[in-house]
């Protein structure tokens, strides 16, 4: 794929703060992309530089191969759904689709079959006559979303598209949003604090903090390979253990000395010296438990603890244990077909065991 909008060494300040800071990134045509970070990372600040709406103080910004860091918002060929949608109240849904392509002087018959097909798009045909005002939030984004998208632009953004939606229309939308992103095929660049929200509209995410990106990632990469704590987590929950490598084994494993757990073997996740001090990440639901020790073997790390904790999700249980010093999570699924799980009461003692292939070095910020 080639590298179809490209951020090229942006940077951007208010005052004091760096609010972006020599961000390079690229997104392939037709991608579904996210910027995903917490509060005051710079995402918002990054998409506001690619609609128009803030110049970058240095760096550039390509599309097409064309420099649009100095164009004015109307004549990029990149249009944005806002949070609150900034639809126009006393315009009729059918005359806020249409407000852009009659603004571009677009013949009638054109503006019509151009309206029209949206509106079969966003599955809104029935509600053409209705104000804003007589719409749900979930319809009222699909009204924003047709009018983005009926000027035909080659990039579409989304500023925290979900963020004014109830949880169970906040799911809805999630399979909404892909199945408009497939039929148009155009390229889409979300901004979220949700990582759920990104984890399910991506095909990549740039996790962000201060002003930097973190990784850049397929979902299920972040989630199983984080390169950083701060990405461990931020996406999903995570237990850390800090230790020394005691034992460098070949195909990328590394034995680690934890203080009260032993020595565990994990992936070392890059290039890692004996006697380093490491931090690795195992993730809740890749603990097992069971009452008796697993059968030992070089591919199990397992150890002792005592059910501190129990918290009961519906499809899942948490369990927080303790073991020696640590407070370890442990998630297991419910099932009835689950093969001997053990679902321990509060006090037992129990084994905790994980594959050496589910626990990892993950590097801190500023060195291992």
């Amino acid at each position: 794929m080639h590298d179809f909008l490209v951020i090229d060494h942006v940077s951007k300040s208010f005052g004091s703060l760096r609010a972006v800071d020599d961000v390079s990134l690229s997104v392939s045509q037709g991608e579904a992309f996210s910027l995903l970070g917490p509060s005051g990372c710079g995402k918002t600040t990054l998409l506001r530089m690619l609609a128009g709406f803030e110049r970058p103080d240095s760096g550039r910004i390509l599309l097409g191969g064309q420099d649009l860091t100095a164009l004015p918002p109307e004549q990029r060929p990149v249009n944005t759904v806002f949070q609150n949608y900034a639809l126009f109240p006393h315009l009729n849904v059918w005359e806020n689709i249409a407000f852009g392509l009659r603004m571009s002087r677009r013949p009638r018959e054109e503006v019509r079959s151009g309206v029209d097909s949206m509106l079969e798009l966003v599955r809104l045909s029935e509600h053409a006559r209705k104000r804003p005002s007589q719409l749900s939030g979930g319809q009222r984004q699909r009204v924003a979303i047709a009018r983005a998208l009926v000027n035909r632009p080659q990039v579409l953004l989304l500023d925290e598209p979900l963020a004014a939606l109830d949880l169970k229309l906040r799911q809805h939308m999630l399979l909404e949003l892909n199945a408009i992103h497939e039929q148009v095929g155009t390229t889409f660049v979300y901004v979220t604090h949700d990582q759920g929200e990104a984890m399910s509209l991506s095909d990549r995410i740039a996790v962000m903090n201060a002003g930097k990106v973190e990784q850049i990632d397929a979902p299920e990469a972040l989630y199983e390979s984080p390169r950083s704590s701060f990405v461990a987590t931020f996406i999903g929950d995570a237990n850390f253990f800090t230790g020394t490598a005691v034992e460098l084994q070949h195909e990328g494993y590394v034995r680690v000395m934890i203080e009260g757990l032993g020595s565990p073997l994990v992936i070392s996740n890059g290039a890692v010296s004996s006697n380093q001090t490491l931090r690795l990440m195992v993730r809740p639901e890749k603990i097992s438990l069971t009452l008796k020790r697993p059968p030992s073997g070089e591919r199990v790390n397992a150890f002792p603890g005592v059910v501190e904790d129990i918290a009961y999700f519906g499809p899942h249980t948490r369990y927080r244990i303790r073991a020696g010093e640590h407070r370890v999570m442990a998630q297991l699924q419910r099932s009835r077909f689950s093969g001997g799980v053990v679902e321990p009461a509060r006090g037992t003692e129990v084994w905790m065991s994980f594959h050496p292939d589910e626990g990892r070095v993950v590097m801190l910020e500023g060195g291992a």
